[in-house]
């Protein structure tokens, strides 16, 4: 809220001093505290039989089980192209009641021509920024992994975590990526003790912790001047036009 013994309209001539609030621990304590399992959605981009970017998915939602979460999978199999089908189509009102349901999310990709994969990238797409009053992602936690066929590289992560801000999600600073992704995995589609496994675990425990800390506060950590201001000008609107 507005405090008058420190912001002084003069002071800051561009400023709305009446929708500027200062930050404050009492508004980052949750007046309740969820008790629930927390909730996490796994998205990966490939639809190959043996798809390690699935299996890489499939191992950390084994350890966000073991921590004590709750896991769904989302299979991209039979998702129509961006704007090749309506918002009504079956596999897209999945998706999209799966990111309502989630707390947190892992996307993980498979890198191709240095970048992340067409399925992966049509997944995010599907999912609205904002549907109505509701912004299904905003404030949602976000973890990012990719596989590589050869050596290792970034580029997946990079292109993921830009989407991730994008979908205003709070993207922990850890990820993981698996190097020639073909020999990390046994017969049974189990990962094998390595450092890249040992990466994996990190990454899920820092996503845990973070979904923990924030999934009550959300609204709070995401919430902006820009925004207060944008609304509190289209309701002037609006009640200037009914009066009319």
């Amino acid at each position: 809220m507005t405090d008058s013994l420190h912001i002084k309209p003069e002071d800051f001539p561009a400023l709305d001093t009446a929708l500027f609030q200062r930050p404050s621990l009492e508004a980052l304590r949750p007046a309740k505290v969820s008790s629930h399992a927390p909730r996490f959605l796994m998205l990966y981009g490939s639809l190959r039989e043996r798809s390690f970017s699935r299996l890489l998915a499939e191992e950390a939602g084994r350890l966000l089980q073991a921590m004590g979460g709750e896991v769904r999978f989302f299979n991209p199999s039979g998702l129509p192209l961006p704007d090749d089908s309506t918002d009504s189509h079956p596999k897209v009102q999945e998706l999209r009641e799966l990111v309502l349901w989630s707390e947190g999310m892992v996307w993980s990709s498979p890198e191709r021509h240095g970048a992340m994969t067409g399925v992966m990238k049509a997944q995010i797409d599907w999912i609205p920024l904002t549907s109505g009053a509701v912004r299904p992602t905003q404030g949602k936690t976000l973890a990012v992994m990719q596989v590589s066929g050869g050596s290792q590289s970034f580029n997946a992560v990079n292109q993921l975590r830009v989407l991730g801000r994008w979908m205003r999600m709070l993207t922990i600073p850890n990820q993981s990526s698996v190097a020639k992704a073909f020999l990390e995995f046994d017969e049974q589609g189990r990962m094998k003790p390595s450092a890249y496994y040992d990466r994996v675990v990190d990454v899920m425990e820092e996503l845990f912790k973070f979904t923990l800390l924030t999934r009550d506060i959300g609204p709070c950590l995401v919430d902006r001047y820009s925004e207060r201001k944008e609304s509190a000008e289209a309701l002037s609107r609006r009640v200037n036009q009914a009066a009319l």
